[in-house]
């Protein structure tokens, strides 16, 4: 068990950190310090209280990244109540899902995307409050919070007459051992999972990031990763909030040409990235000076070779900030080649590996000592097995146990079942081999899931689903392809023959079905091509198609 409680992490940096910058929005340059947080939880906890929320209640949260995100999962955490954090590119229906399968009473959403969703819809919630500055968008009838948020200053002052000091900064006790978060893995009803972390499993992330100061008391971080996910929470928010660090939250879409100039301003210290953002910048910016004459001639002289590499190192170094330890990778695979470059040139990079299922980090080494194609040494407090007959040279699925795995899946013990053995070893669908040192080394994924270019979970069986309900489709496989999906569809010809279609008019309608599917999905799950598949695909005795036959298909 982690010796240090989660909630208690918090009290601890607030008043120790009380002066210092904690949150600022970077396209509004709103700022909070770690004492005006503070302030601001304990005004939503005078509101809690009035609304009677228990230890345990589970609260909904949907929205971009901001200041106001972020001072609501610390108020819900803090009080004691269970966080639900639900990523905004979901569609309505998957957020209705959400908020009603978890059970929440509570929800805090951006007013845009209030105004997309159906109070009738939403089964169990009684307040709804607006991210942009807390006040009631909705309350259920019966209930009377607008009127009492009216008075809230007066009822802060009579708490606090001589205003909110560091000395005030009390908690709600959160034994590590209970509910902290669930994080929902997917947003569609049959696939929906829970993700049910402890305050234990988030307190061993934490610690892990503060113990080893990727983030520190004063340092700085740009948070463009959905907070919504695993990761981008832990280590652009949990983590640096802990530590005393000040959250520049980009507020926007993360391109790069806008997160280059917000790193250039600010100057992160650590910067928690996806692939894409690299792999983007190693294209469009390194690639095409490799390939002029002059430089493919030049570095095939030893001595010469060198100090380009040293010169294209030192300007990638100033373009992220110029200030920054490494640059962690996390979410989706990094592409080989690009992982090559940046460490043939000693770019300081490191790459971790994790899921949800773990608050999310199962390994990681930071630079310099990481190995490049590893992901990372196993983590403290941490057993990794490989199901192999050779798990140092042969590939099996990877299989962890330890402080930071979920305790399971709410209200769904049958998934739980399917990947937490009586053991407590968690298997990750992910295959792999291990070295003497516990460094783990991804070899490919067992699991259909694919991962998107920022890091999302993407459920081909959901968008086939859907899909699958459109005119003239009779099956369908969704595949990926040079980072982007493709689905192979069966068509419905039996259907085409009945409606009198000229299979000449096949690809426009397939083309008005992917326009059609492309509105029912997240962004990130948009299907970039519908090609035409002759026949039905090979299945299983149980029906169920043969995946991995497909999975290289090019043309």
């Amino acid at each position: 068990m982690i010796d240090r409680n989660f909630v208690q992490l918090y009290e601890t940096s607030f008043k120790e950190n009380w002066e210092l910058n904690a949150l600022t929005d970077y396209s509004e340059t709103d700022t909070f310090t770690y004492g005006e947080v503070a302030e601001q939880i304990a005004r939503i906890h005078i509101v809690f209280k009035k609304l009677g929320v228990r230890k345990g209640d589970k609260i909904s949260l949907i929205g971009k990244n901001n200041t106001k995100w972020c001072i609501a999962y610390m108020s819900v955490v803090t009080y004691g109540a269970v966080i639900v954090p639900i990523l905004q590119e979901f569609n309505p229906n998957d957020m209705h899902h959400i908020v009603n399968h978890s059970d929440s009473v509570l929800l805090f959403a951006s007013d845009q995307i209030w105004e997309n969703l159906e109070e009738d819809k939403l089964e169990h919630i009684r307040i709804v409050f607006s991210l942009t500055d807390f006040r009631c968008l909705h309350q259920r009838d019966g209930e009377n919070i607008r009127e009492f948020m009216k008075t809230l200053d007066s009822q802060f002052n009579k708490l606090y007459p001589e205003g909110y000091k560091k000395e005030h900064v009390k908690f709600q006790e959160v034994p590590n051992k209970e509910i902290i978060l669930i994080n929902y893995t997917s947003g569609t009803t049959g696939f929906s999972k829970g993700v049910m972390l402890t305050g234990n499993n988030l307190a061993g992330n934490v610690t892990f990031g503060v113990d080893t100061k990727l983030h520190f008391r004063g340092s700085r971080c740009v948070s463009f990763l959905p907070l919504a996910h695993a990761y981008g929470c832990s280590f652009d928010f949990l983590t640096p909030m802990a530590a005393g660090s000040h959250i520049h939250l980009l507020g926007k879409i993360p391109s790069p040409k806008i997160l280059l100039k917000a790193f250039e301003e600010v100057k992160p210290s650590l910067i928690c990235s996806v692939p894409l953002i690299l792999e983007k910048i190693y294209r469009k910016q390194i690639v095409p000076k490799l390939s002029k004459t002059s430089i493919r001639w030049a570095l095939s002289i030893p001595f010469v070779e060198g100090k380009i590499y040293s010169k294209i190192r030192n300007t990638l170094v100033e373009a992220f900030g110029g200030e920054f330890s490494q640059i962690v990778i996390g979410g989706a695979p990094l592409n080989k080649e690009v992982e090559e470059f940046l460490k043939k040139i000693k770019f300081p990079f490191s790459i971790g590996y994790g899921m949800t299922e773990c608050g999310p980090l199962i390994s990681f080494t930071a630079h310099p000592q990481f190995i490049v194609q590893s992901a990372g040494q196993i983590l403290k407090g941490m057993e990794v097995r490989i199901e192999s007959e050779d798990p140092f040279n042969i590939p099996g699925e990877i299989l962890v146990r330890g402080e930071h795995v979920m305790v399971g899946y709410y209200k769904n013990e049958e998934a739980t079942k399917a990947v937490l053995d009586d053991e407590g070893w968690l298997h990750t669908g992910d295959m792999g081999t291990i070295n003497e040192d516990n460094h783990i080394f991804i070899r490919g994924r067992s699991k259909s899931m694919i991962l998107g270019a920022s890091g999302q979970n993407i459920y081909p069986e959901e968008i086939e689903a859907k899909l699958n309900n459109l005119p003239c489709v009779m099956e369908s496989l969704i595949i990926e392809k040079n980072g982007k999906l493709v689905a192979l569809v069966y068509p419905d010809y039996e259907t085409l023959d009945s409606m009198g279609v000229d299979m000449a008019d096949l690809p426009t309608m397939m083309e008005e079905n992917r326009t059609t599917l492309n509105k029912i999905v997240a962004p990130y799950e948009s299907v970039s091509s519908i090609q035409l598949y002759p026949t039905e695909f090979e299945k299983t005795p149980k029906r169920s198609i043969k995946r991995f036959l497909y999975s290289q298909i090019t043309h």
